[in-house]
C-alpha cells in the first residue's frame, strides 16, 4: 500500500477512540439488561464487533500490527434464539454470479425470445435485458445448473432457513423482503465457497491423502 493510501494517524486514533465507546455502550447495555435476548445487548454487541473490526483494519494498515480482538464472522455463525418449534419458516437465497461471456448470455435469451411471444427484449438488448428474459424462463436452480450454458460463472452462495411466528401476510414483506430476518433466528445455513475448496486442499496436502477436495458446504 502506498503512503497516499494509507490511513491517516488521525484515522486511527479516532477509531480507537470509537471502539472505546463501544465497550462504554456494550457494558450500560449488558448492565441493564432485561432477558437473555435483550435487543439492546444484541445491537451493542454488533455495534462494538464492528468498531473493533475498523480499528484492526486501520491499525494494520498504517502500522502493520493486529489486535488480540477475535472478530466473529458468518461462518461462525450466532447462536439460534428462535422457537424450538417454529410454526413457520422462511428460506433465503443469494447466488452471485460474474457475466463471463456477454454475446452468449444475450444469445440465449434471443432464443428464448424467438420461441416466447410473451418474452422480448428491451430496444438496447443488453445483459440486463437478457437477464429479465433468462430469470423469467427458467427456474433459479437451473440457470445455477447450467451457468456456463449461459455464460455465467458462479461465485459464493449461501441459504438460511429462518424460523418464523407466524406465516406473513400475502404481500406483507415485498416492499423488504430480507430485511426482515434477524441472525439469531436463522436456524440453519449453508454456505458454498471457492474459499473452502481452498482450505481443504492445503488440509488435504498436509495430510497427503491426495483426495480432490469437495465443494465447501458449510451448514450453521
Amino acid at each position: 500500500m502506498s503512503d497516499a493510501a494509507l490511513p491517516t494517524v488521525a484515522e486511527v486514533r479516532a477509531a480507537a477512540e470509537a471502539v472505546k465507546a463501544a465497550l462504554d455502550r456494550h457494558l450500560a447495555a449488558v448492565e441493564r439488561r432485561i432477558g437473555d435476548d435483550d435487543p439492546d445487548v444484541y445491537a451493542a454487541f454488533n455495534e462494538l464487533a464492528a468498531a473493533a473490526e475498523e480499528y484492526d483494519e486501520l491499525l494494520y494498515d498504517r502500522y502493520d500490527e493486529v489486535t488480540p480482538f477475535e472478530i466473529p464472522t458468518p461462518e461462525d455463525g450466532l447462536p439460534y434464539t428462535g422457537p424450538a418449534e417454529p410454526a413457520a419458516f422462511s428460506v433465503l437465497i443469494r447466488r452471485d454470479y460474474a457475466v463471463v461471456e456477454p454475446a452468449r448470455l444475450i444469445a440465449q435469451a434471443e432464443r428464448v425470445v424467438a420461441h416466447d411471444r410473451e418474452a422480448e427484449l428491451a430496444h438496447d438488448g443488453g445483459t440486463a435485458d437478457a437477464l429479465g428474459v433468462l430469470f423469467g424462463e427458467y427456474e433459479p436452480d437451473e440457470i445455477a445448473s447450467r451457468a456456463k450454458d449461459f455464460g455465467l460463472e458462479e461465485g459464493d452462495s449461501t441459504l438460511w432457513i429462518a424460523a418464523s411466528e407466524e406465516v406473513a401476510e400475502p404481500g406483507e414483506w415485498l416492499g423488504s423482503p430480507f430485511g426482515h430476518i434477524d441472525p439469531q433466528d436463522v436456524m440453519h445455513r449453508f454456505d458454498v465457497s471457492s474459499v473452502f475448496d481452498e482450505d481443504d486442499e492445503g488440509e488435504d496436502e498436509e495430510a497427503g491423502d491426495g483426495e480432490p477436495a469437495a465443494r465447501g458446504l458449510t451448514p450453521a
